[in-house]
């Protein structure tokens, strides 16, 4: 157990799904895996272990932010031994070419600041995906036939933002979304040495303002969360 985790010492699985939404957790759990078994409840947190396809993985919320899932990743890495850690979340598309519902790989995540901003100090370091991930993933997502898309996404530590100058340099230099992850989770698998992927679906539009009601995500997010346990164990 660790502060802000329940789970029991072989509780928690190698490969681990991180939705922020605690309950898109256990909605992935109940419907993707076998054998489901809750692991963490602690602060309403919720993270599941199952069986998909033969192989064992666990889904934890990561909760909204940065600073909260640096708290999870790390207790994730550091205590139970994690090695693929994949997000799988919502994210607002900054091109036009992607659509709702697209499919968005993170092959790289700019941002402002993250919780590891302090040790790199005035480095600017572009953290990314795991390769072979990214490109399981990939392929995984054209088998499917889902409409995809790979490149940079931006990790917001704002959800108001109050920058419009910022998103329209961003949409000029090719950045396909925002979200409020994915930069720290890559800085924290580089820094410990483990695999990492944001596999993230388009639930809204910053450009034409269209948005998916919330009842539709949870229906519309079934390929994404299928891809990245593709990704984890092709």
């Amino acid at each position: 157990m660790t502060i802000h985790i329940g789970a029991q010492p072989g509780d928690i699985a190698e490969t681990v799904l991180l939705p922020g939404d605690p309950y898109r957790a256990k909605w992935a759990a109940e419907t993707f895996l076998s054998d489901v078994k809750l692991v963490n409840e602690v602060r309403g947190m919720l993270g599941f272990t199952g069986m998909w396809n033969g192989n064992r993985v666990t889904i934890h919320g990561s909760g909204m932010g940065m600073p909260s899932l640096s708290i999870y990743v790390n207790e994730l890495i550091k205590d139970y031994d994690a090695k693929t850690l994949i997000r799988i979340g919502s994210t607002g598309a900054m091109q036009e070419k992607v659509g709702l519902r697209d499919v968005i790989l993170a092959q790289t995540s700019s941002t402002l600041s993250t919780p590891s901003s302090g040790i790199f100090k005035e480095l600017k370091y572009a953290p990314c995906a795991d390769f072979d991930l990214l490109h399981k993933a990939y392929h995984a997502a054209e088998t499917k036939g889902v409409t995809t898309h790979v490149g940079g996404i931006y990790s917001s530590d704002v959800f108001y933002d109050e920058r419009p100058d910022l998103n329209k340099e961003m949409t000029r230099h090719g950045i396909l979304a925002v979200e409020m992850e994915a930069a720290e989770l890559y800085n924290l698998a580089a820094r410990y040495g483990r695999r990492a992927l944001a596999v993230l679906t388009a639930s809204d539009h910053l450009i034409t303002g269209e948005a998916l009601p919330s009842q539709d995500r949870e229906k519309s997010f079934g390929d994404m969360v299928e891809i990245a346990l593709e990704a984890a164990f092709a």
